[in-house]
């Protein structure tokens, strides 16, 4: 059965009437500001499943082809380095360009080919820069996050320091919060003043009146649609897929969704909108400002996932309209370096012509040695 299309909630003044007031004038920024919003879920929602399926299906085979290319292109560059005719400098040249390809191969797959490869060129260890690069980010984390890690790690990857890191600083909130549970319980047992009694009293009936706001509209759309109260089967159906709507609206205390489901049933109609009380409508307000704080978080929260689960920048944040495209763009230059890996083992081939590629290599400044084969 089709979805009945969202309502635009909106206040207007009619010919005769008055401006909108202040309250309204709210109201139809809110509204405005949380149907944006939704829209920018909603893109989230159905983009990421998009990008995950291109992105196993097309960009994830061709990582794993380039990897094994990169294998071969170091395997080819460590026999070719042991050649008679190689000059020092080509030597090095050769050198510089294993470290940094087979130094990021070993970041990716736990291969003592590749580690011991990286050991003869770079003259290090690579087991031991690890180790130390994970000691310095200890240090980094203890003192930044204000965390202490202990000294009796027993880990070897950044992620499991990353996840002892997020699980001390849970331990840490956990017990903050317990702590500030703990004084205001015994805040509580003191003896209040007059205006803090009235301040709480003033919240307490604010909150009632709030949650009494959307109880009301919850209740005229249950007694409206309850299927129980059908004997036709298939509006039994109807009212039951709109129940769950409702259900699902009020659980969220998504006020704006009631209000609309009430308008898209004809239960109220803009007449009975442009005409809610100023006291009723500062109530609404609040309710719509906290559902628009809750969205921007779930919407942050879900590109954070997305970003963290991709390796985007998180500095650079994408948004859904762009991911396909960079998605695109990202297969497009895996496949061309793939391309031209291919092309470079040929030419390795031929001993000459690693001579005059090791050439031109050097040409480049030193740190760009890799950038053709990534």
């Amino acid at each position: 059965m089709s979805k009945i299309p969202i309502a635009i909630i909106k206040l207007a003044a009619g010919e005769e009437q008055a401006p909108l007031s202040k309250a309204q004038k709210s109201f139809n920024s809110l509204t405005k500001q949380i149907q944006a919003k939704r829209a920018t879920l909603a893109a989230w929602q159905e983009a990421i499943p998009t990008y995950q399926q291109k992105y196993a299906r097309e960009l994830s085979p061709l990582i794993i082809a380039l990897g094994e290319l990169h294998l071969q292109v170091v395997r080819r560059l460590d026999q070719a380095s042991n050649q008679k005719g190689m000059t020092s400098s080509e030597r090095r040249t050769i050198s510089d360009l294993i470290s940094q390809m087979a130094g990021d191969l070993a970041e990716e797959r736990d291969d003592a080919e590749i580690i011991a490869l990286y050991n003869k060129h770079s003259g290090s260890d690579y087991e031991a820069e690890q180790a130390a690069a994970l000691k310095g980010m200890k240090s980094l984390f203890e003192a930044e996050l204000g965390v202490d890690l202990g000294d009796d790690l027993g880990i070897d990857s950044h992620d499991e320091l990353i996840m002892r890191a997020q699980a001390r600083l849970h331990e840490q909130q956990a017990q903050r919060e317990s702590m500030r549970q703990a004084e205001q319980e015994n805040q509580s047992t003191r003896k209040k003043t007059a205006k803090q009694l009235a301040k709480e009293a003033k919240l307490e009936t604010e909150a009632q009146q709030l949650s009494l706001s959307i109880k009301e509209v919850f209740r005229k759309l249950v007694s409206a649609l309850h299927p129980d109260r059908e004997s036709d089967p298939e509006e039994r159906q109807r009212k039951t897929a709109l129940m769950q709507r409702v259900n699902q609206a009020y659980g969220k205390k998504n006020l704006l969704l009631l209000l609309e489901l009430q308008l898209e049933l004809e239960h109220i109609d803009q007449s009975t909108l442009d005409n809610i009380s100023e006291d009723r409508l500062r109530h609404f307000n609040k309710i719509l400002k906290e559902q628009l704080i809750d969205l921007d978080q779930e919407i942050f929260h879900t590109a954070d996932l997305f970003i963290a689960q991709f390796g985007y920048n998180p500095y650079d944040r994408p948004s859904p309209s762009t991911i396909m495209h960079q998605l695109d763009a990202d297969i497009a230059e895996i496949r061309r370096t793939i391309r031209n890996l291919k092309q470079d083992l040929i030419d390795f081939q031929d001993f000459k012509k690693v001579k005059v590629w090791l050439k031109a290599m050097r040409r480049r400044p030193r740190a760009d040695y890799s950038d053709d084969f990534y």
